[in-house]
């Protein structure tokens, strides 16, 4: 199984520094580790991930083979944020999980202005075309739960948004994870 093992990253309690603050360090940290590392069959989720509140909760596990984890345990990536967490051993998955899900990011059409701007630019039409052609109804609103980040590349700031599929039964492998750990395919033991 892709994902037979997992290590539980669970959020120490502090009044000075939030969950969400220490998870989008600790996502923006293994993403560098798994490009590092060419890392493709390791996968996170977590477990209190929640849409009412929206959140991500107190827990996020590594999944993967046992091998692959322990290497990336054994990397430094951790660095700056391990003082923030509960880290287990890399354990088996349990064999009563409630089943599987995928964690995929979920990019929104937020910047309808720049659409439209492009828009015009495509069609060679003017502004008001653009504004019946791309109405405000047509704007995503984000309303999941995120981690953010910051690009190694051009220092910007963004927001991963982070969504869960359904339970299945079966688990899937398909396309393995990228370099943040999810996976529009590829799914993940949920317990």
């Amino acid at each position: 199984m892709l994902t037979s093992h997992y290590v539980s990253m669970m959020y120490r309690p502090n009044p000075e520094m939030a969950p969400g603050i220490v998870f989008s360090e600790l996502v923006g940290k293994l993403h560098q580790a798994l490009a590092e590392l060419a890392e493709s069959s390791v996968g996170i989720s977590f477990p209190g991930y929640s849409l009412a509140p929206v959140g991500l909760g107190y827990e996020l596990r590594l999944h993967g083979p046992e091998e692959r984890l322990g290497a990336l345990m054994a990397h430094p990536w951790q660095r700056g944020v391990r003082d923030h967490l509960i880290v287990s051993d890399v354990l088996p998955v349990p064999e009563d999980v409630q089943g599987h899900r995928i964690v995929k990011r979920r990019q929104f059409k937020v910047n309808l202005d720049r659409d439209r701007r492009r828009w015009c630019r495509r069609h060679g039409k003017g502004w008001e075309e653009a504004l019946q052609a791309l109405p405000d109804s047509v704007a995503d609103v984000p309303n999941l739960p995120y981690v953010r980040l910051q690009s190694r590349t051009n220092g910007q700031h963004f927001v991963l948004n982070i969504e869960t599929q359904p339970l299945s039964s079966v688990a899937t492998t398909e396309g393995g994870f990228n370099r943040y750990g999810l996976s529009a395919g590829a799914s993940v033991p949920w317990f």
